[in-house]
């Protein structure tokens, strides 16, 4: 017989044997906190870490009981791990499971009454709250959050942030999608809250001061690739979803969607974020290395005045792409992912990556300088900037339609 547990707090892990102990600790003190009375657990799932993470997990002292799962020898991915997870959840029957990334330093036991209480209050999942360096989380800032922002029309500043909370008919739903191999990767973060998202569950934020972990500069190898692919093919399942809004007759305008704020449980103020050195030299490099690479692929894929600008950018060393062109950008390889093949799926993700590149770049010179607080209000704005651009993506979608209804017509 397979043992219940009402409350399951998930660790997913590869090679975190340095971190991996002080997280579970600290989540068994808030796990004997916050939930004292009910069957809780802790549960790692890891990738077969060759550096002892098991070893590390099992060792750290807690007053709760602790569960170690591996994908076999060989098999690696965020998302297998979560696979493990959700079906241990559902087989222990969890009324609220909570995750937290392996590498945190910044982890307190409160993080665990912010995120679980709320699910306890009725929510199916609870999303992070933190500050985080503008140099931080790079493809939240200027990918999945403004893209989530302006066709959800929900306020999600962290989609893909490592930490957060799910109720059980969340998980069954999640299981119940299909997978891919995209999604088994680093995918599943954004695959979660677009699903949470587009099937309707009740969503919130969880306040956590700041998030203190291994950050990096922009990535642009795996997981951008299936980050990005996952964003996209999602989108696109999801269209009929996020078109509703414009094209219903009592729609206030096509130029705005109202953004309805998401409640926020927890801390209510930002913390000062970790502080975060970029090589900006480096950056510059990498990001002329890509555009050399995918030059082809950037020049068929954009528009010719889009390419002329992007053009002006590298022969010049000037990174100065401005938000209007990347949001069209973005949009327009969104519209062309959803008319590809596979193949061009595959190509159209390639031709971004210099150019995600070069408006981080461009973000990084925009605010350097400046406060983190003028840097997240830049965020923000850029979030509103995909907003008003959304009549481009529309016009994309019906240009197409209109297109097919004339053909037929010329046909008949």
């Amino acid at each position: 017989m397979v043992e219940k547990y009402d409350v399951v707090v998930g660790i997913p892990s590869y090679n975190e044997s340095k971190t991996i102990r002080h997280v579970t600790e600290v989540a068994g003190k808030g796990l004997s906190k916050y939930f004292p009375d009910v069957r809780s657990i802790i549960v790692n799932c890891d990738n077969n870490s060759p550096d002892d993470t098991k070893g590390a997990f099992l060792s750290a002292e807690t007053s709760v009981p602790k569960k170690y799962i591996s994908t076999p020898e060989g098999v690696k991915g965020k998302g297998n791990n979560f696979w493990n997870l959700f079906n241990f959840c559902r087989d222990v029957d969890a009324k609220i499971t909570i995750v937290v990334d392996a590498d945190l330093r910044s982890i307190e036991p409160e993080w665990i009454k912010y995120l679980g209480y709320p699910i306890q209050d009725g929510y199916d999942y609870v999303t992070p709250f933190y500050s985080r360096h503008q140099f931080d989380g790079t493809i939240t800032n200027h990918l999945c959050y403004p893209l989530v922002f302006s066709l959800t029309g929900l306020d999600i500043r962290q989609p893909i942030g490592g930490e957060f909370a799910f109720s059980p008919k969340l998980c069954s739903y999640w299981l119940e999608q299909p997978w891919n191999d995209m999604i088994r990767q680093y995918g599943i973060d954004i695959f979660m809250s677009l699903n949470a998202l587009f099937g309707g569950f009740k969503v919130c934020q969880a306040g956590l001061g700041r998030k203190v972990h291994n950050a990096s500069s922009p990535k642009l190898g795996a997981m951008f690739e299936e980050v990005v692919y996952t964003l996209y093919s999602t989108i696109i399942t999801n269209r009929s979803k996020w078109m509703e809004a414009w094209l219903r007759p009592d729609s206030k305008t096509l130029w705005q969607t109202e953004i309805n704020q998401v409640e926020c449980y927890g801390l209510k103020e930002m913390q000062e974020p970790q502080s975060i050195d970029i090589n900006i030299l480096k950056l510059k490099r990498d990001c002329r290395a890509e555009y050399e690479t995918y030059h082809d692929l950037v020049k068929w894929y954009l528009s010719p005045y889009g390419y002329q600008e992007v053009s002006d950018i590298f022969s010049m060393d000037r990174y100065d792409m401005d938000i209007m062109l990347w949001s069209q950008i973005v949009y327009s390889f969104l519209y062309l992912f959803y008319r590809g093949t596979e193949t061009s799926r595959r190509e159209i993700i390639n031709a971004l990556k210099p150019l995600y590149f070069a408006r981080s770049l461009s973000f990084d010179y925009q605010t350097w300088r400046y406060s983190i607080a003028f840097a997240e209000q830049e965020i923000k704005r850029d979030a509103m900037a995909f907003l008003s651009q959304k009549p481009y993506l529309l016009g994309l979608y019906l240009g197409e339609k209109n297109r097919t209804s004339m053909i037929s017509t010329i046909a008949r």
